[in-house]
């Protein structure tokens, strides 16, 4: 029946047009209408399993920065130990007259409003209870603080030692006016000097910093949200009257990380989940699958009305499109075919505004994008390498710390008390400045204040074995400078040195250099009178530092990441150097440019950009 019609027909000089013409309207409406079923059908499914895929992932995000606030919180009863007064008081017999006990009382309650509740608006109170004494502080009235009913003994003391102890919400009878919820940080007090527990001290925190870590998940109305710990406790929902529950479905839940769907009643639901990993504590996001697929009516009905339009226009102008598609669709084809081959620098033209000119207008930016992304994925993988390097230049070697300590574990045992002041500061601020990781670029006066302090540990160890001397000629405030990039060095110099030396000399020198281009330059140059590096080891060590700083982490790899993380920062024309001879010592330079204040954003910009990201 076609090809009468077709031969009814005389357009003689456009006869496969006419062919393709009257076949594609006769075969449009057909196709057209299961590929809109189909469509339709994928899309409904497609949202199902990209939510399913997508929300587990925020899942994952939101318990890590819960995580992390918890970590926080945990760490706050430890501000205890650092108040004399409060320590002095605990310490102290309860048996006093009355007037002492209430002068006790104000101070410890002042420290409690003053260290929590003005710094923290979460936390709603801090209660003390030490030898048959109560000292306590809240930002609301509250009732029932009786703990006799907790799993955990809650008395003078008891084998919590250094672990923080969660109570979850309706676990106490302790309420606060208007009923908030909250959770509970129990941590024994303990005398450290003395090695004695001195109480009990609990922390009723708000979970409000729960609520604002899922308030970018909770832009769903219909959907639900909650925390549980693995025996379905709800410690916090988006329906506040379901906190302090027990969630009883969660034995049938088939999985704790992912999604999947189960009914409720009549309805579909998806139901993601994570679970945490150092609390286990499992945060749930539901919401009906109605909702999620609300959006496809509307795409159901664009269909409808696209494919009677279509074939209503298709039938109108095919005529005069037929013949002038099949050219440059096979012009572009061609074009793609490359594409597909791995040429991805090909140029398509576009001599037209139809929808072949916007198709290849579509795969031009596609490939662009390819193209930015490919540049783009390069970028994030260099950027990662260097946040690697950066969280290895935060750490502390080990072997230090023991030594350290056991340095003024010895001094303790003598007496000597004001050397064990004297270190316990120099090793406070070395953790201080090693734990702080905000600032990468910090004034040469704190990296230099920083080695001192870590020499001056190194001698009360060594005693007469160790010299040094550290000498400035520049304004060492002025300038700026990487953290971390002369602890390595001399960490080097001192392990090496007192090998196969009685006594060890260093000389750290910063100066300022003028470069080729007449700038300023800053020199850092560190000599010791060490045994040296023979050739063969100074020339496989210098071969390292020029041809692959990033490569395996074996013994130097102090210096290479120092090395590293200069030319990474700055360009290869800064680096590290090193010079040394047998019996003659050696001399490490590193050279950086001169960074001032306002310039400081100029080498942190786009790496601050990538982590943000």
């Amino acid at each position: 029946m076609i090809f009468k019609l077709i031969e009814k027909i005389k357009l003689r000089n456009s006869r496969l047009s006419t062919k393709l013409m009257i076949t594609y309207i006769l075969l449009t409406a057909i196709p057209m209408a299961l590929l809109g079923v189909l469509a339709y059908y994928e899309y409904t499914k497609s949202i199902e399993e990209k939510v399913g895929e997508y929300i587990p992932k925020l899942l994952k995000q939101a318990n890590n920065n819960i995580e992390n606030n918890l970590g926080e919180l945990e760490r706050l009863p430890e501000l205890i130990n650092s108040s004399s007064d409060v320590m002095s008081i605990l310490r102290d017999s309860s048996f006093k007259n009355q007037s002492k006990l209430h002068q006790d009382q104000f101070v410890v309650e002042s420290f409690l409003t003053s260290t929590y509740l003005d710094n923290s608006s979460e936390i709603l109170g801090a209660f003390l209870l030490s030898k048959n004494r109560s000292f306590v502080s809240t930002r609301l009235p509250y009732e029932g603080f009786n703990l006799e009913n907790l799993t955990l003994p809650y008395g003078e003391e008891h084998a919590l030692g250094e672990k923080v102890e969660l109570i979850l919400p309706k676990q106490a009878s302790l309420e606060f006016e208007g009923n908030p919820p909250y959770i509970l940080l129990m941590k024994q007090v303990t005398d450290f000097d003395n090695r004695k527990s001195l109480g009990t001290l609990f922390l009723a925190v708000k979970l409000s910093f729960i609520k604002d870590v899922l308030a970018d998940l909770e832009g769903e109305k219909n959907a639900a949200m909650w925390v549980m710990d693995d025996n379905g406790q709800v410690i916090f929902h988006t329906d506040p009257s379901k906190i302090g529950s027990v969630f009883s479905e969660l034995k049938d839940y088939p999985l704790i990380n992912g999604s999947f769907q189960t009914e409720a009643g009549q309805e579909k639901t998806l139901i993601s989940v994570n679970k945490s990993v150092r609390h286990k504590w499992i945060l749930v996001h539901s919401i009906p699958l109605r909702y999620l697929t609300m959006g496809t009516d509307m795409v159901r009905n664009v269909i409808v009305l696209a494919f009677f339009t279509l074939v209503i226009i298709t039938s109108l102008i095919s005529v005069f499109l037929a013949w002038t598609v099949t050219k440059p669709i096979k012009k572009l084809g061609n074009l793609m075919q490359e594409v597909k081959e791995g040429n991805l620098s090909v140029s398509i033209p576009i001599t037209s505004k139809d929808e072949v000119g916007t198709l290849a207008q579509s795969f031009d930016s596609m490939l662009t994008e390819i193209r930015e992304l490919i540049q783009k994925n390069y970028s994030i993988e260099i950027r990662q390498k260097n946040a690697e390097l950066y969280a290895l230049q935060s750490q502390i070697n080990p072997h230090f710390m023991y030594n350290t300590l056991q340095t003024i574990s010895m001094a303790v045992e003598d007496g000597e008390s004001e050397t064990v002041v004297e270190m316990v500061t120099l090793l406070g601020r070395m953790l201080r400045y090693s734990l702080s990781n905000k600032e990468r670029l910090v004034p040469i006066s704190q990296e230099v204040d920083h080695i001192q302090d870590f020499l001056k540990i190194q001698k009360y160890r060594f005693e007469e074995r160790i010299t040094y001397g550290i000498h400035t000629e520049l304004d060492s405030s002025a300038y700026f400078t990487p953290k971390f990039i002369l602890q390595p060095i001399v960490e080097n110099s001192i392990k090496y040195g007192l090998e196969k030396r009685k006594g060890l000399n260093i000389q750290i020198l910063v100066r300022e250099i003028i470069n080729d281009q007449g700038k300023i330059d800053i020199l850092f140059s560190l000599r010791d009178n060490g045994p040296g590096i023979n050739e063969e080891k100074l020339i496989e060590l210098n071969h390292k530092l020029q041809s692959d700083p990033m490569g395996k982490r074996e013994s130097g790899f102090g210096i290479l990441n120092v090395h590293a993380r200069v030319m990474m920062m700055f360009g290869d024309q800064y680096e590290l150097k090193v010079n040394s001879s047998i019996d003659k010592g050696t001399e490490i330079t590193i050279k950086i440019p001169a960074i001032f204040k306002s310039e400081i954003s100029n080498y942190l910009g786009a790496q601050e950009d990538g982590d943000e990201k």
